[in-house]
């Protein structure tokens, strides 16, 4: 298997600067106006790579259960989007707003893959788990 960590720390580093630039834009447009700025370039980019993937003869295997999946986390990006452009409005710091949502956002998607998904946790995550909550909650004392 491939080595899926520097992957993984380039995902982060895109969804940095998603969360850096959405701050930046926050003073600057209604939040409905950059939710479909930012989700017309996202679409722009994906319709891209699709196009180059069917150009180079790359089986695409759809299925409408994939579909519908896609389309439920499209759901919940974009009104993430949308909620995240009005928490940066109301003038908190990217250096907090942005670990509260994206570290709630782990502590969630790790609990769902537990309780929905019947995933396991060692015990040093576990432990990387409740650190994230103690984050949370240092950070949102303010």
């Amino acid at each position: 298997m491939i080595n899926w960590l520097p992957l993984a720390l380039l995902t982060a580093l895109c969804l940095a600067l998603y969360n850096f630039f959405i701050k930046l834009a926050a003073n600057h447009l209604p939040p409905a106006v950059g939710a479909v700025v930012l989700q017309l370039v996202a679409a722009a980019l994906g319709a891209a790579w699709l196009l180059k993937l069917k150009l180079a003869g790359q089986p695409l295997n759809v299925s409408g259960k994939g579909l519908a999946l896609a389309a439920l986390a499209g759901l919940g990006v974009g009104l993430a989007e949308i909620l995240t452009f009005v928490v940066f409005q109301r003038g908190v710091p990217s250096s907090v707003g942005t670990p509260v949502i994206v570290g709630s956002s782990v502590l969630l998607t790790a609990l769902l893959g537990l309780a929905v998904l019947r995933e396991t946790l060692a015990l040093p995550q576990a432990v990387g788990l409740v650190l994230v909550v103690v984050g949370i909650a240092l950070l949102a004392r303010s």
